[in-house]
């Protein structure tokens, strides 16, 4: 298995960074779109429904939100207040998974958690992407930083992990795996800093806080599932389960990225 995850991963990290640096911004927005759409409709497994016409009306309607949402914040404070919901979500996430993880969500709470989760990530991908001046750049960098907070943990945690970060969520997660990750992100910041225009000392900071939230992107998706008693959200990419177990951090890192990159200047 872990062969298949590193070929799954080669071949669909290429072709994901191909697009991106060569396609037109278009391509990588069409591809956000799909992204997005694709994660409906395996959060609507996470929800435990099996009816398909009512899966596809969550995936429609979820289209209809993130294309409201990026009508509703043509002006930046607009999307400043979108990005500060989306913060106050993961807030509100991070307490869930820490000290209420027994705790359900009921259907209707598991619907609007799943708009809080998508919608916002989806605009604040796309309007990395086509509306800040060094947008491929910004988008790179969402990614990377979580690819680091992923692997940074993955190899710490092989390595010295002992005490358990989540047991009643993720039980192979550890805080030691956290600390790699969260270690290499700082590195990644500090060396990436320059390249953004960003100031290096706190640009660095910023991203030691969404590697911390895209921790909590990873858990609260992982207490959903387990709530759900599923093990992959889907079986899209061979080795690795479904679209959303490939982004669930990304989706609480890119929305307190730009949020905190734009207060810092980034974006004008």
């Amino acid at each position: 298995m872990t062969g298949l995850r590193i070929l799954t991963a080669v071949v669909f990290g290429g072709l994901l960074l191909s697009l991106l640096l060569w396609a037109p911004a278009w391509v990588s927005a069409v591809l956000v779109v799909l992204v997005i759409l694709d994660a409906a409709w395996e959060w609507t497994a996470l929800l435990r429904l099996t009816a398909p016409l009512t899966r596809w009306a969550y995936v429609l309607a979820t289209g209809a939100c993130l294309a409201l949402a990026w009508w509703a914040t043509a002006t930046p404070l607009a999307l400043q207040c979108l990005l500060g919901l989306a913060a106050l979500w993961w807030l509100i996430a991070a307490c869930w998974v820490a000290w209420a993880p027994q705790r359900h969500a009921s259907l209707a709470g598991g619907v609007v958690a799943g708009w809080f989760t998508l919608v916002p990530a989806g605009v604040a991908l796309l309007r990395l992407r086509l509306d800040w001046p060094q947008g491929l750049r910004w988008l790179l960098a969402a990614l990377f930083l979580v690819w680091a907070a992923d692997t940074g943990a993955y190899f710490a945690g092989r390595w010295i992990g002992r005490h358990k970060l989540a047991p009643q969520v993720s039980p192979g997660k550890t805080w030691e795996g956290a600390l790699g990750g969260l270690l290499l992100v700082c590195l990644l910041a500090a060396w990436a800093a320059p390249l953004l225009t960003m100031p290096r000392l706190p640009f660095a900071a910023l991203c030691l806080v969404v590697g911390c939230f895209s921790i909590v992107g990873d858990l609260i998706e992982s207490l959903f599932k387990r709530h759900a008693g599923l093990k992959d959200s889907g079986r899209l990419l061979p080795g690795h389960g479904g679209m959303l177990d490939r982004i669930d951090s990304l989706l609480a890192a890119a929305p307190l990225l730009m949020l905190g990159a734009s207060l810092l200047g980034a974006g004008t």
